[in-house]
């Protein structure tokens, strides 16, 4: 028997492979399947089940692509909420029989109705558990978000704590916990870095299971998460009958300027991957500064689906790189990357734009002299519940683009987040708007902190 871990990062998305003898089953596939294929075939097994833990708002699955190259079944949690034409729904108890190997069917709603985990035994040790598959119901030192259905915050709540409770600690604290997320993940808060544990540990370390249900539902009712709006538009495709039908996306090629500035000009919406610190010193006007490394956080806020997108990169494997993480999550109009980058563009004559830079000791002076500028603070609501500058705006990056009426156009902005790698993002997103004087605060929070700025808590 044997169970192998595909991660995916930026997404922070862990999905498995699990077999025994000439059959296996995979567990909560990524779009781009291939992975699966070769396991499979390094492994000399046929995959025979696709499992879905839970309904996927973070990410497109792969279960209909793989399904459709190895015939396999794809099997899921019950729901009235939505139909999923592809999969078969199943019900609490549902055994199948992986060779000597089984995984059978746990009903832990809470993080969504349709929530499943996946008991592993083995014949030799009986009914004994291994391992539980635990989708998003229980991560290593978190357990998952519960607010997809705010008119039932509290109802939903509890039906996760009755799901850790009385359906996965009694499995036994030898039991190995495989989760479908590890940190990083916008699916929880708190997860350690580990992507493995047992629920034994678990039961003693995870802040969580320590609470009572009151307090448990307390907690979890008072949690704030952020709701990108891509995660409408992943429910939506895993819902479907197809969602992201080919398998890879299309690897983006160059494009010469000249073509690339066409396209611009039909409306191709221009996205940098490269470092926040080099779009500022110069990048193509109009363009949306988002580092290669930020676009599982990001993109999903920034950028939207129904409009081509060309890129800007250090190299042409970054391109592809992003290439392939935006595709996970649904982006598949990529036009291509800009041959030659910011360089190659400049050559040819046309504008290159820029924008202010302030460092810590400027940024705190000028506060300290009261100078007339407006700081916007872009990072999350937990972040600036701890400490923010005194008089500073907040409007949370993913929700900048529609909140540009509350600026002063008219009025120097600094944009300022935890370290100024969000805040290159925000003045990007400034400047293209039209905002013509825009600076990023580089250092931002950590720089304050180590300078002693003015601080509101």
């Amino acid at each position: 028997m044997f169970v192998e871990t595909v991660k995916t990062e930026g997404l922070a998305h862990l999905s498995y492979m699990v077999g025994d003898g000439q059959c296996a089953a995979v567990i909560d596939p990524r779009r781009d399947v291939r992975v699966y294929e070769r396991i499979a075939q390094r492994r000399g097994v046929t995959i025979t089940h696709i499992f879905e833990t839970h309904r996927n708002e973070d990410l497109l699955t792969g279960s209909q692509n793989l399904a459709n190259r190895t015939g396999a079944e794809v099997l899921r949690g019950t729901t009235d909420e939505y139909d999923v034409p592809y999969a078969q729904m199943v019900r609490e108890g549902k055994r199948v029989e992986l060779g000597q190997a089984s995984l059978t069917v746990v009903e832990t709603p809470g993080h969504t109705l349709d929530s499943i985990s996946l008991v592993l035994r083995h014949h030799e040790t009986g009914e004994s558990a291994l391992g539980v598959f635990t989708g998003d119901a229980l991560f290593v030192n978190d357990v998952g978000r519960t607010d997809f259905y705010p008119d039932r915050a509290e109802e939903v709540a509890n039906l996760l704590y009755d799901s850790l409770h009385e359906k996965l600690l009694p499995l036994g604290d030898q039991t190995v916990v495989y989760p479908a997320h590890g940190a990083g993940s916008v699916c929880g808060q708190g997860m350690a870095t580990r992507d493995f544990s047992t629920l034994g540990y678990e039961k003693a370390h995870n802040p969580r299971l320590q609470l009572s249900r009151e307090a448990f539902v307390k907690a979890k009712t008072g949690e704030h998460h952020d709701y990108p709006p891509y995660f409408r538009k992943m429910e939506e495709l895993n819902a479907s009958e197809g969602p992201g039908l080919r398998v890879c996306p299309v690897l983006p090629g160059p494009i010469p300027v000249d073509a690339f500035a066409r396209k611009q000009e039909e409306g191709m919406l221009v996205v940098d991957l490269r470092m926040a610190e080099s779009f500022a010193g110069g990048h193509v006007p109009g363009s949306i500064c988002l580092p290669a490394d930020m676009i599982a956080s990001f993109a999903g806020w920034v950028l939207p689906y129904d409009t081509p997108l060309g890129l800007v990169a250090a190299s042409a494997e970054q391109a592809e790189r992003a290439a392939l993480d935006l595709a996970r999550i649904g982006y598949d109009r990529i036009e291509g990357y800009l041959n030659g980058a910011v360089i190659g563009w400049a050559k040819t004559g046309r504008r290159v734009e820029t924008f202010g830079a302030i460092d810590g000791p400027d940024f705190k002076a000028a506060l300290d002299g009261q100078t007339d500028f407006t700081v916007l603070d872009v990072r999350s609501k937990p972040e600036v519940e701890e400490a923010r500058v005194e008089g500073s705006t907040h409007i949370f990056i993913g929700e900048l683009t529609g909140r540009l009426d509350e600026l002063d156009k008219t009025r120097r902005v600094v944009t300022f987040c935890g370290s100024g790698q969000r805040a290159a993002i925000a003045a990007s997103l400034l400047q293209r708007a039209g905002f013509e004087d825009v600076s990023v605060n580089w250092g931002s929070m950590a720089a304050c902190q180590a300078l002693g700025c003015r601080l509101e808590r």
